[in-house]
């Protein structure tokens, strides 16, 4: 098999999970750790005639991260695209398997463990409203239907914006700080706005910031074996009632 992956958690995933079948990648696709494959591109704008080039049997997608019009040139390009869709910790485990297995991998160690990690997740004792800001200048936060969220309510935090028409609504930060809001914790991750101790937690001085690593919070891939650990972690940090 030859295989071009088109998103990030994925690449990740096929990298470890069927090693050898990967000959491109975007230009986003930080892991595995030195990875030596064609880079094609963003996400967003991949470059089309570079992944036909690379005669590839299988391009993975999915369907927040990449556009249809280049999917579409693809397809028309003769070539397979599979397109991925991943909006609860239970679909990221099943077009996991469904993703390896289009690229003729036995089912991975890493996988099951990752099962078993999110299966062992002691029920939460308290839960606690939170805001999850994805993005500054403007603000834009977590909204309806999506993984992170759904990662975070089985941990005990329940997004704030969870019924948001918008999947990623801009949103004041007069608004995000406003006591009407009702936040116990504002959860920052360090992607796709790389979110720091100096940059973020300033604005919210009146309540408690969890900062967490933005692969164990919004990849599916081999992260999801240590992201409920380390989530947990940062969240116990920044309010005692986790």
């Amino acid at each position: 098999m030859r295989v071009v992956s088109l998103v990030p958690s994925l690449t990740e995933a096929i990298a470890v999970g069927a090693p050898g079948t990967l000959v491109g990648a975007t230009d986003w696709c930080s892991h595995p750790a030195g990875l030596d494959v064609t880079r094609v591109g963003g996400t967003k704008n991949p470059d089309v005639p570079r992944v036909v080039a690379l005669a590839p049997d299988l391009v993975v997608a999915n369907e927040e991260e990449n556009r249809e019009p280049d999917l579409a040139a693809l397809r028309a390009a003769g070539i397979e695209v599979l397109v991925t869709e991943v909006r609860t910790l239970d679909q990221a485990f099943r077009e996991l398997a469904r993703v390896l297995a289009a690229c003729g991998a036995e089912r991975p160690r890493w996988l099951t463990e990752a099962e078993a990690a999110w299966r062992e997740v002691p029920r939460p004792t308290a839960r606690l409203r939170a805001a999850v800001p994805i993005w500054r200048r403007p603000w834009m936060v977590l909204g309806r239907d999506t993984f992170a969220g759904d990662l975070l309510a089985r941990l005990g935090v329940d997004n704030a914006y969870a019924d948001h028409t918008e999947r990623y609504p801009r949103v004041p930060i007069e608004e995000l700080t406003s006591a009407d809001r009702g936040l116990d914790l504002v959860v920052l991750p360090d992607e796709p706005y790389r979110f720091t101790r100096d940059d973020g937690p300033e604005a919210f001085p009146d309540t408690p910031v969890a900062l967490v690593g933005g692969r164990h919070l919004t990849w599916y891939g081999p992260s999801l074996v240590e992201a409920p650990a380390a989530l947990s972690g940062a969240l116990r940090a920044a309010h005692p009632r986790m």
